[in-house]
C-alpha cells in the first residue's frame, strides 16, 4: 500500500476528507430526492419544518428527519437474534464508507519533495479492492433480513443476496475491458490517461473507448445500490420494507444513510472509470499550473456567475412563493436570493483582489488541485442526480424480469465487450507494427 511512509498528518487529512465527503453530500442527496420527486409528481415537497422560521426550501426538514430518528425508540423485537439484527446495520454503514476512500479525486502533488497522491489509500490493488469490499454490503442485507425472523425480512435478504450475486458479476466484467485498454488497475493512472486526446481533440474518456461497457457498468451499479427499477429487496408494495422491515430509529438510519453513501460512491466510480474522473476536459495537470493565474480568475467569475444566476432564479421564484402562500413559507425565495447575492460578490471580491497580481510559489498546484476536485465533485453530484431521477422515472421490475436482465443480457453483452476490446487492441497492435 503506497502512502504509508508518508506524513502521518497528510494521510489522516486524506482519509478524513473523503470520509467525509459521502456524509456531507448525504443531506443534499436527501433534498434532491425529495425536491425531485415533487417536481416529478407535480407537488410541493417539503417546506414545514423550519428553524427560526427559516426552511431553506426543505432542507431544514433532512435535519429534522435526524433529529427525529435519534429521539425515537429504539424498539427491538423479542423474536430476533439480537447479535446479528444489531450488527447488519453497522456493517452496512461501515462498508459504504470503506469504499469512497480508493477514489481519487485530484492528481499527485509534490510537498517538499514528496510525491502526495490525492486519494486517501492508494492500494496495488486499485479497482479489485471496491469490488471486493462492496460486495461485503451483502452480509448486512442477508443478517438483517435473517436476524429479524420475519418472513418479510428473509424474503427481502434472499433477493438481496441473489440480485448482489447476479449483478456483481456484469459488474466485474464490465470494467475488464477498461483495464485491457489503460493497462492497469491503478485509478490515479486510468483518470491520468483519460486526460489523453484522441485524434489531437478528444479525450479518451472511458465513455469513447469503452461505450457499451460504461453503459453496462451504470446499470450493474444501479442494481447494487437496490435503486428503483432494482429496489426488490425493500418493495414496499410486495414485502413491506423487505430486509429492514423490523429496524426503526437509528438503526433504520443506518440502512438509509448507507444506500444514500452507496449512491455517491457510485457516481464517482462511474465519473473516476469512464468520465475523466478529475480531469478538467482539454486541460492537463501542466496546463492548469501553467495557466494558474487565468484557472483562478475563471474559478472566481464562475463563483460569481453561479451567485447572480442563482439569485435572479431565486427572486423569480419568490414572486411565486408569495401570491401562494401568507406566512413564512413566501419569505424562502428572498433567503437563496440573499444567499445567491453574497456568492456573487464573493466572487467579484476575489476578483478584485486578485487583479492579476503575482502568486505565491505554492499557488498554481494548489489552484490546480482545487479545480481538478471541484470537476470531479460537480461529475459526481451530476450522476447521483441521475441516479434519483431515474428512479422517478422507470418503473421497478418484476423478480424474473431483474434476473434475466442479469444473466440473459448483461453478462453475455460483457463477454462480447471484453472480446471485441481484445480484438480492436490486437488490431490496433499490429498496424503499430
Amino acid at each position: 500500500m503506497e502512502g504509508l511512509n508518508q506524513n502521518p498528518g497528510i494521510m489522516l487529512a486524506r482519509v478524513a476528507l473523503m470520509w467525509l465527503v459521502p456524509l456531507a453530500l448525504l443531506p443534499l442527496m436527501i433534498w434532491f430526492e425529495r425536491k425531485v420527486s415533487a417536481f416529478m409528481q407535480d407537488r410541493t415537497g417539503p417546506n414545514r419544518a423550519a428553524i427560526a422560521g427559516v426552511r431553506l426550501g426543505g432542507i431544514v426538514h433532512t435535519f429534522a428527519d435526524v433529529l427525529k430518528l435519534l429521539g425515537k425508540e429504539d424498539v427491538v423485537p423479542a423474536q430476533v437474534h439480537r447479535g446479528y439484527y444489531k450488527l447488519a446495520p453497522i456493517v452496512a454503514l461501515f462498508v459504504a464508507q470503506l469504499l469512497f476512500v480508493i477514489v481519487p479525486f485530484a492528481d499527485s502533488l509534490t510537498l517538499g519533495g514528496q510525491e502526495v497522491a490525492m486519494v486517501a489509500l492508494r492500494l496495488q490493488a486499485g479497482i479489485l479492492y471496491p469490488l471486493a469490499v462492496s460486495s461485503m454490503f451483502v452480509y448486512a442485507i442477508v443478517m438483517a433480513g435473517w436476524a429479524s425472523n420475519n418472513k418479510f425480512g428473509i424474503l427481502g435478504g434472499l433477493r438481496g443476496a441473489a440480485q448482489t450475486v447476479s449483478y456483481e458479476v456484469a459488474l466485474g466484467l464490465s470494467i475488464v475491458g477498461a483495464l485491457m485498454v489503460y493497462g492497469t488497475v491503478d485509478l490515479n493512472d486510468m483518470v491520468r490517461q483519460q486526460g489523453e486526446l484522441l485524434g489531437g481533440w478528444l479525450p479518451k474518456w472511458g465513455i469513447v473507448v469503452q461505450p457499451l461497457g460504461a453503459l453496462l457498468f451504470l446499470v450493474a451499479a444501479f442494481a447494487e445500490t437496490n435503486r428503483t427499477p432494482f429496489d426488490l429487496p425493500e418493495r414496499d408494495a410486495e414485502i413491506v420494507a423487505g430486509y429492514h422491515t423490523e429496524y426503526s430509529a437509528i438503526r433504520f438510519a443506518s440502512f438509509f444513510m448507507a444506500e444514500y453513501i452507496n449512491m455517491v460512491v457510485a457516481a464517482g466510480m462511474v465519473v473516476t472509470l469512464f468520465f475523466g474522473g478529475w480531469q478538467v476536459p482539454w486541460l492537463p495537470t501542466e496546463s492548469l499550473r501553467a495557466h494558474a493565474g487565468a484557472v483562478l480568475g475563471a474559478l472566481l467569475a464562475l463563483l460569481a456567475v453561479g451567485g447572480a444566476g442563482t439569485a435572479l432564479v431565486a427572486w423569480r421564484w419568490s414572486h411565486k412563493l408569495r401570491r401562494r402562500y401568507q406566512d413564512a413559507r413566501r419569505n424562502e425565495g428572498v433567503v437563496f436570493a440573499v444567499l445567491g447575492v453574497l456568492a456573487a460578490l464573493l466572487g467579484l471580491a476575489g476578483l478584485a483582489a486578485w487583479h492579476g497580481a503575482a502568486l505565491p510559489d505554492w499557488a498554481p498546484i494548489a489552484i490546480a488541485a482545487v479545480a481538478q476536485f471541484s470537476a470531479f465533485l460537480l461529475k459526481t453530484l451530476l450522476f447521483a442526480f441521475g441516479f434519483i431521477w431515474v428512479r422517478w422515472t422507470l418503473p421497478s421490475f418484476r423478480y424474473d424480469q431483474l434476473m434475466r436482465l442479469g444473466w440473459k443480457n448483461l453478462l453475455p453483452l460483457s463477454l462480447a465487450n471484453i472480446g471485441f476490446t481484445g480484438v480492436v487492441l490486437l488490431f490496433l497492435e499490429s498496424r503499430a507494427r
